[in-house]
C-alpha cells in the first residue's frame, strides 16, 4: 500500500465537557491535513460515550460503541467526565476501552514549543506508560476490581505486574528510543516495592540486551519527579508502570507549558486511540475557550501510527503538516487563554488549518 490513496476510517467520539469543541477542532485540522497531503477524505464514524450515550442508550459506554470500535483500527476520543455520571454508572470510558481493546501502551510526549512560556524550555521527552496493569484497579483483574474494602474501615488494593506486560512495553519504549536519541530511563520504586516494580525494572534490562545501541539507566520515581523539574533535558524516553507514568506525564505536560498541550496515543499492535491527557473541564464547556492543541497533536500521533501500519507515506505527511501547523501557529503568538493568549478555540483552529498548507 506504499503511496496508495485509500480512504481512512476513523472513529470520532466527542465525550463530555469541552470534548465536542476540541474534537470538532481536531477533525477540522485532520481533514485539512489529509486533503493537503493528497489523500482521500477521512471516513468518520461518529460514536457516543458519556452523557450523550447515557441520554441515548442509558449507559456511558454502550455496547453499540464498543462493537463499532471492534471493527475500527483507530479512533479519536474526546475527554470524559465520569465523576458527574450517576453513581451506578461511574465507569471511566477511556480505561474501559483500553482494557477491552488491549491498548497496552500509552505514549505521552512532552516538548516545549516556540511561543509558549514553558517552565522547562528545554524539555523534549516521551513517557511510555504501561497501560494494562500496575496499580490501576480497573485494569488489573480478569473480573471485578483490584480495589476493595474487606471492612468499613479498611480499604485495600492489589497491584499486578506480569513478565509479558513488562516485556511488551519495554520493546515499545526501546523501539521509540532508537527513533530518537538512543537513551532510555526505566522508572520504578524497587527500593520499597522490590517484587512488583523490581520485576518491571529487571525485565526492562533483560529486553535491553536486544537493543545494544540504546543507553539504559534506571531511577526511582520520586527522584525522577525532582529530576524532571531540575533538569528535564537529561531525559529522552522514560518507560514506567501505569500509575507512575500517569503522574509523571502530567508533570512533564505542565513543565512544557500546559496540560492543554499534552498529547497521547493509546495503542496495541493492531489498534490505536488518540486521547488528550487533560480532562473534560466542564466549567469551560460551551465557551469556545478550550485549548485544542493536545487532541490535535494526539491525532497527528494517530496518523503516524496508521502510516506505519498501512505503509502509507501520505499519512506521515498529513501528520507532519498538523504538527508543523500547530508549532507555527504557537510561534506566531496565537494561543488560547491557558497559554496566556486571547484566541478562542475556533480562532486558533482556523489559524492552524490555514498553516496546514504551508510546508
Amino acid at each position: 500500500m506504499n503511496g496508495s490513496n485509500h480512504s481512512v476510517r476513523l472513529g470520532l467520539i466527542d465525550g463530555d465537557g469541552i470534548g465536542p469543541e476540541v474534537v470538532a477542532a481536531t477533525r477540522a485540522v485532520v481533514d485539512e491535513a489529509v486533503g493537503a497531503a493528497g489523500l482521500d477524505p477521512v471516513a468518520w464514524v461518529p460514536l457516543l460515550i458519556g452523557h450523550a450515550a447515557i441520554a441515548a442508550h442509558g449507559h456511558p459506554l454502550p455496547e453499540q460503541t464498543l462493537s463499532a470500535l471492534d471493527d475500527l483500527d483507530a479512533w479519536i476520543l474526546g475527554p470524559h467526565d465520569n465523576v458527574s455520571y450517576p453513581d451506578r454508572m461511574r465507569v471511566a470510558p477511556g480505561g474501559a476501552i483500553r482494557k477491552r481493546l488491549g491498548l497496552y501502551a500509552n505514549i505521552r510526549p512532552a516538548a516545549a514549543f516556540a511561543g509558549v512560556r514553558a517552565t522547562a524550555p528545554g524539555i523534549d521527552l516521551v513517557i511510555v506508560r504501561e497501560n494494562s496493569e500496575g496499580f490501576y484497579a480497573d485494569r488489573n483483574m480478569f473480573a471485578g476490581s483490584g480495589e476493595f474494602r474487606p471492612t468499613e474501615d479498611v480499604a485495600m488494593a492489589v497491584a499486578v505486574f506480569t513478565r509479558r506486560a513488562c516485556e511488551r512495553i519495554a520493546h515499545e519504549a526501546f523501539r521509540l528510543a532508537q527513533e530518537r536519541r538512543n537513551k532510555l530511563t526505566v522508572v520504578h520504586k524497587a527500593n520499597v516495592l522490590p517484587m512488583t516494580t523490581g520485576l518491571f525494572r529487571d525485565v526492562c534490562y533483560e529486553v535491553a540486551a536486544q537493543y545494544p545501541q540504546v543507553r539504559v539507566t534506571d531511577e526511582h520515581v520520586d527522584a525522577v519527579a525532582a529530576h524532571l523539574v531540575r533538569a528535564p533535558g537529561d531525559f529522552d524516553v522514560i518507560v514506567t508502570e501505569n500509575l507512575f507514568g500517569d503522574i509523571l506525564s502530567d508533570l512533564a505536560g505542565e513543565l512544557s507549558g500546559s496540560l492543554g498541550m499534552a498529547a497521547s496515543l493509546n495503542c496495541s499492535d493492531a489498534k490505536a486511540m488518540a486521547q488528550a491527557v487533560h480532562g473534560a473541564a466542564p466549567t469551560l464547556a460551551g465557551h469556545n475557550r478550550a485549548n485544542p492543541v493536545a487532541l490535535q497533536l494526539s491525532a497527528a500521533m494517530l496518523l503516524r501510527w496508521l502510516a506505519v501500519r498501512r505503509r502509507e507515506r501520505g499519512l506521515t505527511e498529513a501528520a507532519d503538516r498538523i504538527t508543523g501547523a500547530v508549532a507555527a501557529t504557537l510561534a506566531a503568538g496565537v494561543a488560547t487563554a491557558d497559554l496566556g493568549g486571547l484566541a478562542s478555540t475556533s480562532e486558533f483552529t482556523e489559524q492552524v488549518t490555514a498553516r496546514v498548507h504551508r510546508r
